[in-house]
């Protein structure tokens, strides 16, 4: 069905389109999509304007968009077809019809949340965030006129996007509700200046001017006639589609300012913040897995310290916004960080203990909004910032973005990887516990006094004491076993690797117990890192993720036999690369051959 004979896809006046949200459309997609329009720099690179309706035989029914999404700026392509009921569009459109630009991006938006149902999930600060690439904030206006005033001043010298609109509870849900003075509830109304000065009786006002919204019928008006006669370019002003207010009158009238930071680079194609200073930004990706860095909040103080830590080095006093913001749209989980000061800068990853001793200087609100962002002042010194789920063992991916009035370094707190001490202890000379299994041992050898993968099960199941050690008893251990203790390449082992194995398996369940809840003999994953520490093993969380990944059960535990499983695929891997590490310095060369010989090892 054609809805109009001669669409046209946008032109060079975004800002004036009159938009309206439609049947089922949404109201604050409509406020934000007009703040998006009223700033052209940073409209014109989510909608691209070298496309149209050219119905040619090179058309071919499809518009692009650019979207900030899940921490980087992501194109989403979308057909020409809307949908309607009874010849009319159901969602925002232009006013008049003819303008497809406000339809197609909500179309695009709605993709990237899976459906237009969706969208009624979202929220204003949400979409201008994905609209602008910025990090946005609320600030709630309050009645302290003096504070409001400091805030909007402040902000205005930084490359920040300050909008004000005036909330409702009460407010129909695809409805424009006016006020008495003329203005919109739900519509961000963008300011632009504060201005003080001094009328002919002498009495000092301050006027916020805010930016008219093009796209929506409001008009303010309640202006005070003396004290705009007395505006010497209110001319301009007027001309820019500028309106001003008393700051007591728009303290009472506004709710919240939305107010959206944006970093030097998001800012250098919009004209209005040129001679602004921009925010510096420290971005990073990252990822919460169970059983390695998923700890949950302050509350779970055992679990805690295994959150990602960020460390923070800020040289000079200063002004810092924290946002933190998950990747999940439909089931979004509860978040939030924690900042905490250190007296130096390290490279080592802060333990349980630090975290009970000391007192966070920050902490955010818990949220499941899909972005969680903090305004604060950092004094010189050195940071950990913590970013969590509230509950312990909840996987997410995140995007973690710091912005500064002045350069900050970021980095993650991780140890490098390495084996501190060997994993095998050498048995005794004299053990009469080991000895006595020696006549089993001999009895399954063949002629050289070895034993394949298959005998040593069948001894092990003999020999081992227990269920709790015998859940090691099995036929992946006891190859994995062959290729960490074999030196010879023959696939078999020998009697004193036995003896040391025998040895070391008691050393290890007695690490393994001592990490684990009890005698119950399970090990939360979460305790993996620090167990594998007492064996000899340094390892950090790319390395940890894997062996997770690999030997964690489905509850989030391991037993015996997994544990074994993961000391010695580490013996097996450090093993490998120390043979060919000669000259110890971390780096090693090698052939496909080798190369898949020893991934297949380990």
């Amino acid at each position: 069905m054609e809805l109009c004979s001669d669409p046209i896809f946008v032109d060079d006046a975004p800002e004036k389109v009159p938009l309206v949200p439609g049947k089922l459309g949404d109201p604050w997609f409509v406020s934000c999509v007009g703040c998006l329009a009223s700033a052209r720099g940073l409209f014109y690179r989510v909608v691209p304007a070298d496309q149209s309706f050219s119905f040619t035989a090179d058309y071919s029914g499809i518009f692009r968009f650019r979207l900030w999404w899940s921490g980087e700026w992501k194109e989403v392509v979308v057909d020409d077809r809307l949908p309607t009921v009874g010849g009319k569009l159901l969602f925002v459109h232009s006013f008049k019809g003819d303008m497809f630009w406000p339809a197609l991006l909500e179309k695009a938006y709605a993709k990237l949340h899976g459906s237009y149902e969706a969208l009624k999930y979202g929220s204003s600060l949400d979409c201008l965030a994905d609209l602008t690439g910025g990090i946005t904030e609320s600030l709630a206006v309050g009645y302290d006129a003096t504070h409001c005033a400091k805030t909007i001043t402040k902000l205005l010298k930084m490359t920040t996007i300050i909008t004000s609109v005036s909330q409702s509870q009460k407010q129909p849900k695809n409805a424009l509700e006016k006020m008495v003075n003329g203005l919109i509830i739900g519509i961000n109304y963008r300011v632009v200046e504060i201005q003080k000065m001094q009328t002919k009786d002498f009495k000092d006002v301050i006027l916020v001017w805010l930016k008219r919204p093009d796209y929506v019928d409001s008009q303010y008006n309640e202006i005070n006639e003396e004290i705009i006669s007395e505006i010497k370019d209110i001319n301009i002003r007027v001309e820019r589609n500028q309106f001003c207010m008393l700051l007591d009158d728009f303290v009472s009238t506004f709710s919240n300012l939305e107010v959206v930071h944006l970093d030097g680079d998001t800012s250098r194609a919009e004209g209005s913040l040129k001679s602004r200073d921009h925010w510096h930004v420290k971005l990073w990706h990252g990822h919460w897995q169970k059983g390695v860095n998923a700890g949950g909040c302050r509350n779970h103080s055992d679990t805690f310290h295994v959150n990602p830590q960020m460390q923070l080095i800020v040289a000079d006093n200063q002004d810092i916004v924290i946002c933190l913001t998950q990747h999940i749209v439909l089931e979004p989980r509860v978040i939030g960080f924690s900042v905490y000061q250190m007296t130096k800068p390290t490279s080592d990853v802060l333990g349980k203990s630090f975290f009970k001793i000391n007192k966070s200087v920050l902490n955010s609100p818990y949220s499941n909004s899909r972005q969680v962002s903090i305004r604060c002042h950092l004094d010189q010194g050195c940071y950990v910032l913590l970013p969590t789920t509230f509950e312990p063992c909840q996987e997410a991916n995140y995007t973690l973005r710091v912005l500064s009035t002045k350069p900050i370094r970021m980095k993650l707190l991780d140890c490098v990887p390495s084996s501190m001490k060997p994993a095998i202890i050498q048995a005794p000379i004299t053990n009469e516990k080991v000895s006595s299994y020696e006549a089993v041992f001999l009895r399954l050898a063949d002629e050289h006094k070895t034993i394949s993968a298959f005998e040593l099960l069948e001894l092990l199941e003999t020999c081992l004491p227990n269920d709790y050690v015998k859940s090691c008893a099995t036929l992946e251990v006891c190859r994995q076993i062959i290729l960490a203790l074999d030196k010879s390449g023959s696939g078999r082992l020998k009697y004193q690797d036995y003896k040391n194995l025998m040895c070391s398996l008691k050393l290890w369940q007695t690490i393994f117990r001592s990490h684990s809840r009890g005698s119950s003999g399970i090990l939360r994953a979460e305790k993996l890192r620090s167990a594998l520490m007492d064996v000899g093993f340094q390892v950090n969380v790319d390395a940890l993720s894997l062996l997770v990944l690999r030997y964690m059960r489905k509850d989030g535990t391991l037993r015996f036999g997994d544990f074994v499983l993961c000391v010695l695929h580490l013996m097996v891997a450090f093993g490998t690369f120390e043979k060919k590490d000669l000259l110890q310095n971390g780096f090693v060369k090698t052939t496909l051959s080798e190369w898949l010989q020893a991934s297949l090892q380990c």
